[in-house]
């Protein structure tokens, strides 16, 4: 008797916040909801990988049957069977002082 095994897939929809900044000359994106960066050579290819990288972030999390305790430690909430990024309040620069012995 043979098993046929199939994966199903988990498919949901969110917004994740999402910084761009340059740095040097590469593009860097970074989501503080999972904590990911990564980096491309122009805009259109950072947020390329960026949704490649969160793909990649949902499948192995799924993979080793983490994913809600990964996201419950990121502060994610589930709300009707939707996980729910935390939401950013505010993102500003601010000054610092920063004392550093000589």
């Amino acid at each position: 008797m043979q098993r046929i095994i199939t994966m199903t897939k988990l498919k949901f929809t969110t917004k994740l916040p999402v910084s761009i900044f340059k740095e040097g000359e590469y593009f860097i994106a970074h989501t503080p909801a999972l904590d990911i960066s990564t980096s491309g050579d122009t805009y259109d290819e950072v947020r390329k990988r960026f949704r490649e990288v969160v793909e990649i972030f949902f499948e192995e999390t799924v993979r080793k049957g983490t994913l809600e305790e990964v996201l419950r430690e990121f502060g994610w909430t589930r709300v009707r069977k939707q996980w729910m990024p935390p939401v950013v309040i505010s993102h500003e620069p601010q000054e610092v002082r920063i004392a550093i012995p000589a």
